[in-house]
């Protein structure tokens, strides 16, 4: 969750919000742990034994633990721009970190690969438009030709009205899963003011224009979309 006052670089930097990371998915995202357990099996139909993954925004390592725990012959390569968020993923991750590299920057600061599988959970609302593109087209061109890329993050209607009550019910599950009324509205509009927003159309065109296809919805969570598309 994106504090108020706070941008998201600046989240990501500090050590006592960092610290606190773990704790804020499961709160705001619904469904947060199948989103993860679905992704984990998207992933599954192409990956095989001894397959290589590439997890982009993988700090604090939530991700990172789920698909190693559940695919022990796995490897995994993430790439975060906040070397504190990668200091997260190493304690997150305890044993299971010797099947993982990590490199701290943004998709450039990722392997050439070539991957058997990519994802991209809850990272790309940070970003502008040109810089997704230019991130979906990084990916893209480190994969494996047929292979998945797992894509999630808030994606809302263009409208201001249907932005303003997408808003509102993303304070209003916050409420519901414990956060403090007063905080959840301090983070929404945090939100609204740092975060960039596309609609749903416009989140599938990158996934085409970077050369993508055969681009599925498979998760919507109110304010969250999720998508996997081939190389």
């Amino acid at each position: 969750m994106v504090p108020e006052k706070i941008t998201p670089h600046d989240a990501f930097s500090d050590a006592r919000l960092v610290a606190r990371y773990a704790d804020g998915p499961p709160r705001i995202v619904p469904g947060f742990a199948d989103m993860q357990r679905m992704s984990t099996l998207l992933l599954a139909e192409r990956v095989p034994d001894g397959g290589r993954v590439l997890v982009v925004g993988a700090g604090g390592g939530l991700e990172l633990k789920t698909f190693a725990q559940a695919y022990p012959t796995w490897t995994f390569d993430g790439v975060d721009p906040s070397s504190k968020m990668i200091e997260l993923a190493v304690q997150t991750l305890g044993t299971l970190a010797s099947r993982v590299q990590l490199h701290e920057g943004t998709i450039d600061a990722a392997p050439a690969g070539p991957f058997d599988a990519a994802t991209c959970l809850l990272t790309m609302h940070f970003l502008s438009l040109p810089e997704r593109l230019r991130t979906a087209v990084e990916v893209r061109r480190r994969l494996k030709p047929g292979s998945p890329f797992v894509v999630v993050h808030m994606s809302i209607p263009a409208e201001q009205d249907e932005r303003t009550s997408w808003m509102s019910r993303y304070a209003a599950f916050a409420i519901s899963s414990g956060i403090d009324a007063h905080d959840a509205q301090k983070s929404s509009q945090a939100i609204k003011a740092h975060l960039n927003f596309l609609s749903p159309q416009q989140d599938e065109s990158i996934l085409r224009e970077a050369g993508f296809s055969r681009i599925s919805l498979f998760y919507v969570g109110f304010t969250f979309r999720g998508w996997v598309a081939y190389a």
